[in-house]
């Protein structure tokens, strides 16, 4: 991700090593020689100090003040020469005495670039000063001490040079590898540390889909889990909000339309119901006089003629009920509960509890093994579309007996299909089909019981919800199909 938090939070933490690396290297190039020049004149002064006390004391020439010059020399890598009013040396930690008695002479007498100078007293005097012999350059003090004595105490700056670039390259090395670990830390650091944030832009990029599923699971008590905690209850009322605002349009769009269509709904309704009962009532009427006046004597004829009529009251009680369901949707008098649901699911528990019809209709269902997914609907009356898919399949599938149920999904709402091998349904009876009492083939119809109700309760369901449906033929069968919303 071009603009991640982790990227950032590693880059931060890198260059602030690193610049704070590149800081003590500038500080060393520009302050550190000053610094130990500083210290070396300091380590001078307490040198003068010492020798100056011995030699008031009167023990500048004692073996112990000469293991006292040992240590002083050998800890701050300086020479010292004392000589007295002759020019004779008292004390030397130098090999070039006489020629050092000379320089110190020289500079008495002749004085000294003012320019050179570092720091002077009314005792002595601190400059820096080039060899001509070797080009190397000193810090010098010199003067006389309160005895008398004339004294120089020189320390090379080569040293002090060769100290600061040792320091500068060693800590380019340190900071090169504290560079690199740290930016290995702070990879791993900004990973653990931004992980919990991701999840929680992962979260909402789903619930900007309107797909609550997705819930934060961090057990920590930090911020960070307590915003997840909150967006957990946040994705629980919006999920709720949006099933109650889809069920509330569906109701209004609904009561627009209902108005205009009571009238003309109740006048088909009579003339349908009056027409589609003819038939079973005149058999039933036919039978029970035929039983009533003996028209045959014998029980098999006598059974028949009640099986007739049992059959017949059946259908009836069946078509009166699928009628009540019919004339609640029409009018409107169920509310249509919108809910999220797996729809796989829901057909594959369908097709599982209707295995004996499939097997005593000698069908091939197939399906393809589709994940889960979720759509929004009334659930009880999608199973109810379904099921009058399914059935009427089982019912008209012929030649290879193959039942195909498909899921599709096209960009917001998924398509379900339901195929069955057979004859296609004659064109001009296509824009029928989902008329009530409307029949294809009747006398198929009647066979199974059908009562050209089924279609019409679809129809109804799927406008309840604002959902599209349809038939397509092929030559080698029919697929009726319906759509419902992902989000």
């Amino acid at each position: 991700m071009k603009h991640s938090l982790r990227r950032h939070f590693a880059v931060i933490f890198i260059s602030l090593v690193a610049g704070t690396i590149l800081l003590c290297l500038v500080l060393n190039s520009t302050l550190l020689e000053k610094y130990y020049i500083n210290r070396k004149i300091n380590a001078l002064i307490r040198a003068y100090d010492s020798m100056n006390a011995a030699a008031s004391a009167g023990d500048i020439t004692s073996d112990t003040f000469d293991i006292e010059l040992q240590k002083i020399c050998g800890k701050y890598n300086i020479d010292v020469l004392v000589a007295d009013s002759d020019s004779e040396t008292v004390k030397a930690s130098m090999s070039d005495a006489n020629n050092t008695i000379k320089h110190l002479l020289n500079n008495i007498i002749a004085g000294v670039d003012p320019d050179t100078v570092l720091r002077e007293e009314e005792d002595y005097k601190m400059q820096i000063v080039t060899d001509a012999r070797t080009k190397t350059e000193y810090i010098e003090m010199w003067g006389v001490l309160d005895t008398g004595y004339l004294f120089m105490i020189r320390s090379a700056l080569e040293g002090i040079r060769e100290s600061v670039d040792i320091s500068n390259h060693f800590l380019a090395y340190v900071g090169t590898v504290a560079v690199i670990v740290s930016a290995i830390l702070a990879l791993w650091l900004s990973s653990r540390v931004t992980k919990p944030i991701r999840e929680l832009t992962r979260i909402s990029e789903q619930m900007k889909h309107l797909d609550f599923n997705a819930k934060y699971e961090g057990s920590d008590k930090t911020e960070i889990a307590v915003l997840g905690r909150n967006i957990n209850e946040l994705s629980e009322t919006l999920e709720t909000t949006i099933s109650e605002l889809k069920t509330a349009n569906n109701e209004l769009l609904g009561d627009i339309e209902k108005k205009e269509q009571i009238d003309e709904m109740r006048k088909d309704f009579l003339a349908n119901v009056s027409h589609e009962l003819k038939t079973p009532i005149a058999l039933i009427q036919g039978y029970a006089e035929g039983l009533k006046e003996g028209v045959s004597d014998d029980v098999a004829s006598r059974e028949f003629y009640c099986d007739v009529i049992m059959d017949e009251a059946s259908k009836m009680n069946l078509m009166v009920k699928r009628l009540l369901t019919l004339n609640q949707l029409e009018f409107g008098n169920d509310v249509v509960n919108m809910e999220r649901f797996d729809i796989v699911a829901l057909i594959r528990n369908y097709i599982a509890s209707a295995d004996i019809l499939i097997r005593q209709a000698g069908v091939s269902v197939r399906m393809e093994d589709y994940g889960e997914i979720y759509v929004w609907g009334d659930e009880f009356r999608v199973e109810e579309v379904f099921m009058n898919y399914f059935t009427n399949a089982l019912h008209y599938a012929q030649n290879e007996k193959i039942v195909d149920i498909k899921v599709e999904t096209l960009q917001q709402r998924v398509k379900i299909s339901v195929f069955n091998t057979g004859s296609p349904i004659p064109d001009d009876s296509v824009q029928h089909i989902w008329e009530k009492f409307y029949k294809v083939d009747k006398a198929r119809t009647r066979e199974y019981g059908g009562s050209g109700i089924g279609l019409s309760i679809v129809k109804a369901i799927m406008e309840s919800m604002n959902q599209s449906y349809g038939v397509v033929n092929y030559d080698n069968g029919v697929e009726f199909w319906f759509t419902l919303d992902t989000a």
